[in-house]
């Protein structure tokens, strides 16, 4: 019984954070030939958001931020999704080191 009962507290907690998880505002960032676009994201400060990063060119490619400490590799053709806490305003600095003199961007949050 209580194995049951920690059962179904773990799938409501699951669930639970799934749904938060659907709820959350999603920035779309797209990795091309080198360049993100846009190259400036602006989203909202002090508030938890996704952001999901596709790479559409022929080769890997890296989102990686050392403010904000995240770092993500993807293959060509790969989406793949990334949740930041609240950020106070500001810039934050990303790149790609894959490419660079090209793969430079920033986030604003307002």
């Amino acid at each position: 019984m209580k194995h049951t009962l920690h059962s179904v507290a773990f799938s409501l907690l699951l669930a639970s954070g799934a749904a938060l998880a659907d709820d959350l505002p999603t920035f779309k960032l797209l990795m091309k030939d080198g360049h993100f676009i846009p190259e400036t994201l602006e989203v909202p400060a002090n508030t938890r958001f996704r952001l999901e990063v596709k790479n559409e060119g022929p080769g890997a490619t890296e989102f990686e931020s050392l403010e904000l400490k995240k770092e993500l590799v993807l293959a060509p053709g790969v989406t793949r999704s990334l949740v930041f806490y609240p950020m106070k305003p500001g810039s934050y600095k990303f790149f790609d080191d894959f490419h660079p003199s090209t793969g430079q961007g920033r986030i604003v949050a307002k």
